[in-house]
């Protein structure tokens, strides 16, 4: 993220040496460790709280794409057995009027 090299840490640490002093230095160097790392375990929290609410969302859409499908193939399956009872009535007219003939023949 920043591009920071070794000659940069070394001018950051001698400014500090001259404006802290050497004897709260240690103390000071320890502190801003302490706060580096809390706000690194921030960051993390709230990278893993973003992806997971990312995460959960495409579960919600991938769900809803199932659920729109699952609606069509029951749609498709009504209409499916709409034509075959269509046919069924037609073959059993068909039948019927085949036997009326053949009885008056």
């Amino acid at each position: 993220m920043f591009d920071v090299g070794f000659s940069e840490l070394v001018m950051v640490g001698l400014i500090a040496l001259l404006v802290i002093g050497p004897e709260r230095l240690p103390k000071a160097a320890r502190i801003a460790g302490y706060w580096l790392g809390k706000t690194r375990a921030t960051i993390a929290n709230v990278k893993a709280e973003i992806k997971q609410e990312l995460h959960a969302e495409e579960m919600r859409q991938l769900l809803n794409q199932q659920q729109s499908i699952v609606e069509e193939l029951q749609q498709i399956a009504g209409e499916t057995e709409t034509a075959v009872d269509d046919i069924n009535n037609s073959i059993k007219a068909g039948d019927e009027t085949r036997q009326n003939h053949d009885q008056s023949a």
